[in-house]
């Protein structure tokens, strides 16, 4: 990423104006009950330092966690995933539910409740039936220009999930923020502890290196940069009261960066998720930092103990079975690909002498699975969703 580049003593009083207006607004609409803040004004957070979830260090927050902790009751937590509506979002969205119904089914699965695709289309699509649903609506007319004119759709996901919790019936106590190109591979147990949620630490997100950038959004008086995880939204195990805390900062502070030439250049596609990793540490909410929370091929070659695979990168490989990443080789998977059309059934495999991205060796304890590569997990979806066929004929 570009480093950030010096303003004078401007980035000064623009943080000194931003702490005077740190206060949050109602969040009003005709037409919907709901209104973003405006986006001019600087995005704050009440006072949540007597908050349990603020209580711990930043030290402890990003604590490093293991799998395999014990609860001694169940603590179910709602699994969602926002999506645009297109025909690209929505054959990943029906292949991750295909797979959320599977691990959520099996010994292990208990604590995954329910399931919600918030769709920020503004309508509802002719999967509402397969899939349960929440149709939000997309951003205020003031801020579309940043959808329509520079194609970040996903500052509509921090907007979509403010709508979600204030008028959705959630009846559990905890929330998954999931994605579309996220398959689950096995059971996943509520992994957040203490008042902490639980995130997986992208190796790409790094606070302390841009530092001066981030203090626009997260003021010397609210503590030390390393308060910031290195995090996304997705994954991440939250208590639903702090996820509603949260998100009205995550739309405010993501829209406020997209405004800001700099902190633009710098974050590029993953602006949003520094925006949730500064409202996350303006409101005390600590992480349990889980690296086996995911794993994304081809850099992870196998599964372990991770319990999602995120699909996000392109596997190509040679005849001789090396990695061509960012050229086409002899074999690929890119869900990019299928950005008009979905997926056939029965994608090709890796030919003879080619590794498999994942390994087969996986299997899940008293639950049948025979696919555990990523391709042949999208098959065996393809191949178990009715009219798939027809769905990918278009």
């Amino acid at each position: 990423m570009a480093a950030p580049c010096g303003r004078g003593a401007l980035p000064l009083v623009f943080v000194g104006l931003c702490v005077v207006f740190l206060t949050y607004n109602a969040l009003l609409s005709s037409r919907s009950g709901l209104l973003p803040l405006a986006s001019s004004s600087f995005p704050t957070v009440t006072d949540d330092s007597h908050d349990t979830a603020s209580s711990s260090s930043s030290t402890s927050s990003r604590r490093f966690g293991a799998a395999g902790s014990a609860e001694r009751r169940l603590r179910p937590f709602h699994t969602a995933v926002t999506a645009s509506g297109s025909v690209y979002n929505t054959w990943q969205c029906r292949v991750m539910y295909h797979w959320f119904k599977q691990a959520s089914r099996a010994p292990g699965g208990a604590e995954m409740g329910g399931f919600t695709r918030i769709l920020h289309s503004g309508k509802p699509d002719e999967f509402v039936d397969e899939i349960p649903t929440f149709v939000a609506d997309p951003l205020a007319e003031g801020d579309q220009f940043i959808l329509t004119s520079q194609g970040y759709i996903v500052l509509n996901r921090p907007w979509a999930f403010v709508q979600w919790l204030q008028k959705a019936d959630i009846k559990e106590e905890y929330i998954l923020m999931a994605e579309p190109d996220h398959i689950i591979v096995k059971p996943i147990p509520n992994l957040s502890k203490d008042g902490r949620a639980a995130a997986f630490p992208f190796f790409y997100i790094e606070p302390e290196k841009n530092e001066k950038v981030l203090r626009k959004f997260f003021p010397e008086d609210k503590g030390p940069i390393t308060q910031i995880d290195p995090i996304g939204n997705s994954p991440v195990i939250i208590e639903k009261e702090s996820l509603a805390r949260i998100a009205p900062t995550w739309m405010n502070v993501s829209i406020a960066m997209k405004k800001d030439p700099e902190t633009d250049k710098t974050f590029g596609w993953v602006l949003e998720m520094y925006g949730y990793a500064v409202s996350s540490a303006l409101h005390g909410v600590g992480n349990i930092l889980r690296k086996d929370f995911m794993i994304q091929p081809p850099w992870d070659l196998e599964v372990g103990d991770a319990f999602i695979i995120h699909y996000t990168y392109g596997c190509d490989y040679d005849k001789e079975g090396k990695l061509t990443y960012a050229k086409v080789g002899a074999w690929r998977f890119d869900k990019r690909q299928y950005m008009v059309k979905p997926p056939p059934r029965n994608l090709p495999l890796p030919p003879d002498g080619l590794p498999n991205p994942i390994p087969q060796s996986v299997v899940w304890s008293c639950f049948v699975c025979k696919y555990i590569t990523l391709v042949k997990m999208v098959n065996e979806a393809t191949a178990s969703i009715p009219d798939w066929d027809t769905y990918a004929a278009g």
